[in-house]
């Protein structure tokens, strides 16, 4: 089965990555023996590190080919054999995630017969003390990839959760399981709470949260239900998951569920956001509605029909989301991984608006250093950019942080052209010199994205459509 339009977290030798739900699942590589043929639908990879060389599915003919850290969440179709089921409930055990959760996962109805699912690790029912959440907002840019443990801590802290006073975290996806929820709540891989974190796991309950909730929320219907939106409400933090921003767009835009994330966010309720999650969080998104585009179709064509934003036609208003931390701004994930910084600068080219002979029809926007000016932030896996408003004249700072074994260089980069493009229209490569950009790639360093400083800058030029050197 061929992947839908949209951007999907798991890639494949066919083109971009399989994103359908899932029918099964085990929490130990070891457990889904990999040299037993497996027909998957898709592979979520939750996170972790890769071990060894990873597996290989069979897809048709397509070979599906996912790097796992483990434990991972990996579900398939039911040619998980029996024998690895019982091994999973046995040594997880029902007493850990409760009947109905084991249930819940391994036959897909914990909300049988409603347009959402809908799963809870913790006490979703606890009490909840009066919270003091941070006056200002809160947002997580995270890159893809391996999640960064770190980054759900401090979505935890500013929320005004600490020991004792409970705190409900909700995890919001299109697709997929409720994979985050025990990465979130437990402290390691034997499922326990204490204060003692291990690498790869938040640790969340010994911080304070009562709850992990994840909503699958797959449709209009879903995003409008009353129940979905009682427990956003309800939430304490928000993390929407990687998968295809596509879905977010079509399904959440404009609904009920747009409405809540949005008092939330009015409320200074930390939000954040990975891969296709992050896609949503400008003020413009690269909304992925005909697919994927590459850094040198983007190039080559910055109106090709890949090239699809939202809002569409473009406008000051009417995003989805659109945080006012990031205004101006077009986000971008796995820059590293799938060298996405061409197409990063030619969703930022898109944006500035036509100014006698140069700009791009449709823009919005202007050139320069001016604080409305157009601008993008790239975040490379397993990378994340913490984003907090300021009382006083610094506006929104942010820094980044990374898990301590990552193996990439994990950085941020800040991205604004100086000048408008003197070639961009459809069909013609695109045109634009003096792009300048700044990237952060340490943990102390305090960037200020209201002003645009804190890092040296470096500038690249695209010329016809090819980068005259090196953006990284």
């Amino acid at each position: 089965m061929r992947a839908k339009a949209g951007e999907s977290e798991v890639a494949s030798a066919a083109g971009p990555g399989l994103a359908d739900a899932f029918d099964f699942a085990c929490v130990d590589l070891a457990l889904c023996d990999p040299s037993y043929t497996i027909h998957a639908r898709s592979c979520l990879i939750s996170r972790r590190r890769p071990v060894s060389a990873g597996a290989n599915f069979t897809q048709n003919a397509p070979l599906v080919q996912c790097r796992f850290r483990g434990p991972v969440m990996m579900t398939f179709s039911s040619l998980l054999r029996p024998r690895l089921m019982t091994t999973w409930i046995s040594r997880q055990g029902l007493a850990r995630w409760g009947v109905g959760a084991v249930l819940g996962v391994l036959l897909g109805t914990a909300s049988a017969g409603k347009p959402y699912s809908y799963f809870v690790t913790g006490d979703a029912d606890a009490q909840v003390a009066a919270l003091k959440p941070s006056s200002t907002s809160s947002l997580v840019l995270m890159g893809g990839g391996p999640d960064v443990d770190e980054a759900f801590r401090w979505m935890i802290a500013r929320a005004g959760i600490k020991p004792g006073t409970g705190g409900r975290f909700v995890v919001l996806r299109a697709t997929g399981t409720e994979a985050y929820d025990p990465y979130i709540y437990y402290s390691d891989a034997a499922l326990t709470t204490s204060t003692s974190v291990a690498e790869q796991w938040v640790g969340g309950a010994s911080l304070g949260l009562s709850s992990v909730e994840t909503l699958v929320i797959p449709s209009v219907a879903a995003a409008n239900d009353a129940f979905v939106n009682s427990v956003v409400s309800k939430a304490n933090a928000v993390f929407i998951a990687g998968g295809d921003q596509s879905d977010y767009i079509n399904f959440w835009k404009g609904t009920k569920l747009d409405q809540t994330l949005q008092g939330l966010m009015a409320a200074n309720v930390p939000v954040g956001g990975t891969s296709a999650g992050l896609a949503v969080l400008g003020q413009v998104d690269f909304a992925a509605l005909r697919g994927s585009v590459t850094t040198t179709q983007a190039l080559a064509d910055p109106f090709n029909k890949y090239m699809t934003l939202d809002p569409s036609p473009l406008s000051p208003t009417g995003g989805f989301l659109a945080p006012p931390a990031l205004a101006s701004t077009i986000l971008d994930a796995h820059l590293d991984s799938r060298d996405r910084m061409g197409r990063l600068i030619t969703f930022v080219a898109r944006l500035v608006a036509v100014n006698s002979n140069t700009g791009c029809p449709g823009g919005i926007l202007a050139s320069g250093t001016s604080s409305t000016a157009a601008r993008g932030i790239g975040v490379d896996v397993e990378t994340a950019l913490l984003v907090q408003g300021n009382k006083g004249p610094h506006g929104f700072t942010a820094r980044r942080v990374t898990n301590p074994s990552t193996m990439t260089e994990s950085a941020v980069y800040f991205v604004r052209p100086l000048i408008s493009p003197t070639v961009c229209a459809s069909g013609a490569p695109l045109t634009l010199t003096n792009i300048e950009i700044k990237k952060l790639a340490d943990s102390e360093t305090i960037f200020n994205l209201s002003d645009w400083t804190g890092l040296p800058s470096y500038f690249v030029d695209a010329i016809s459509g090819a980068l005259t050197s090196s953006p990284y």
